[in-house]
């Protein structure tokens, strides 16, 4: 069977470390991305119709909203069926100690009964959060195994660990 990886990412201004800095593709897209190129998944991006703010600190405050108000943004669109995929990987940043919205609003959209899901996600010093746990309440049927949480800072030298979690 095929393997996906669906990740939601954003770029733009990011927290590294205790600095803000302006970047061209989110953590989450590049450790996908690294994924892919590992596993040969097809890769799938979450967006949702209306994007989070370009400002870290304005996209943070609207994350947190949307948790509050425990918000199912629109997506821009989904894949046509998920049926010939057995895997899933599922990447998204840590917000709030858990996955953003949108990415519930994906997991909801699709019936992951006997599904496999492999969570990863990258943050700056909050791990996986209760995501985990989130992921198994919204796919009761599925299979979620043990997540990776790779620190943002470091993704772009996370191959070596990436290859480590593929391999359980």
């Amino acid at each position: 069977m095929a393997q996906l990886i669906a990740y939601f990412s954003r770029a733009d201004e990011n927290y590294f470390s205790g600095a803000l800095r302006v970047i061209p593709v989110g953590n989450t897209e590049v450790a996908a991305q690294m994924i892919q190129e590992m596993t040969g998944a097809d890769l799938f991006k979450i967006e949702p119709i209306q994007p989070y703010s370009k400002d870290y600190n304005e996209c943070i405050a609207q994350a947190q909203d949307d948790q509050k108000r425990d918000a199912r943004p629109e997506l821009k669109s989904y894949p046509d069926s998920l049926d010939e995929y057995d895997t899933i990987y599922l990447g998204y940043p840590n917000y709030w100690g858990t996955m953003p919205m949108p990415v519930f609003t994906f997991l909801e959209h699709f019936d992951l009964k006997g599904k496999t899901i492999y969570p990863f996600c990258t943050h700056e010093g909050s791990g996986m959060g209760r995501s985990e746990q989130d992921i198994r309440k919204l796919c009761p049927d599925a299979t979620v195994k043990k997540g990776i949480a790779i620190h943002g800072t470091n993704v772009k030298q996370s191959q070596d660990v990436l290859k480590k979690w593929l391999k359980k």
